[in-house]
């Protein structure tokens, strides 16, 4: 999908030349973020590690597949999933949702949001800053499920919502399947947001947000994962990988 991003006006820098008549030799960003995606890549792993071994321990042995949260929310993901396939996809709620999602962000960063539009063809707001969290904010902030919970915690205020949880269950499922399905579809489409820090850094920087949110979903809806839990076993895995990586190491360098 073709979408229109203009860089934010700045004011004017004076840019001050070395006594020899030439630059400071520096390191391109993108270089440096390259290096530091795969510095990221072991821990992508081993939060990968640690939250599919927590998910299939709580689903098979604590049961947690037969549990109402389970459920619905799965049927919220099935739903949303025939949708996308078997539908015309609504399009103007994504990139309403992407937009807005970057304007959250840079009003988050302290910054102002000068315009925001958006159309079927695409969308696009100018602000007076950017940065790669604002960048990088619709692939990883799921803000219609964000919009669900509000709405669900506001009239929780004065109703009394517990009989309807189910309701709330299905529609994270719906919304968090939006939010997976859209975003692994527009990476592939080369989306101008993925280049402000390079592309490989952006998408394993984009994966471990995922999966960071997706460990919190699991902790919150299972009684049976507790944060300390998933810490200890995350520290665990944390130290296993460090011994192997060690070993293969020294057997690389004998």
């Amino acid at each position: 999908m073709p979408r229109r991003k203009p860089t934010p006006r700045q004011k004017p820098r004076r840019l001050d030349v070395a006594a020899a008549g030439a630059l400071p030799a520096t390191v391109p960003k993108r270089w440096v973020k390259f290096l530091v995606g795969l510095f990221l890549l072991p821990p992508a792993w081993i939060l990968t590690q640690t939250f599919f071994t927590a998910f299939a321990r709580t689903t098979l042995r604590d049961s947690f597949w037969i549990t109402e949260e389970f459920w619905f929310f799965s049927l919220g993901v099935i739903l949303w999933m025939v949708t996308f396939f078997g539908l015309p996809r609504p399009l103007w709620l994504y990139v309403f949702g992407h937009e807005l999602t970057h304007a959250i962000w840079v009003l988050l960063h302290g910054g102002k949001v000068h315009r925001f539009e958006v159309t079927r063809q695409g969308g696009h707001i100018l602000a007076d800053r950017t940065n790669t969290l604002i960048a990088l904010a619709p692939y990883f902030f799921p803000i219609y499920s964000v919009l669900v919970i509000g709405l669900y915690g506001l009239l929780a205020i004065f109703v009394d919502v517990a009989p309807y949880r189910y309701i709330l269950y299905g529609l994270i499922g719906i919304t968090w399947a939006f939010h997976l399905s859209f975003t692994c579809w527009m990476i592939t489409k080369g989306q101008p947001d993925l280049h402000y820090g390079g592309t490989f850094f952006s998408i394993v920087v984009i994966y471990i947000f995922n999966l960071v949110l997706l460990a919190v979903m699991l902790i919150i809806a299972s009684p049976q994962v507790s944060w300390r839990g998933f810490a200890r076993e995350l520290f665990h895995n944390s130290m296993d990988f460090t011994v192997k990586l060690t070993l293969l190491i020294n057997q690389l360098v004998r």
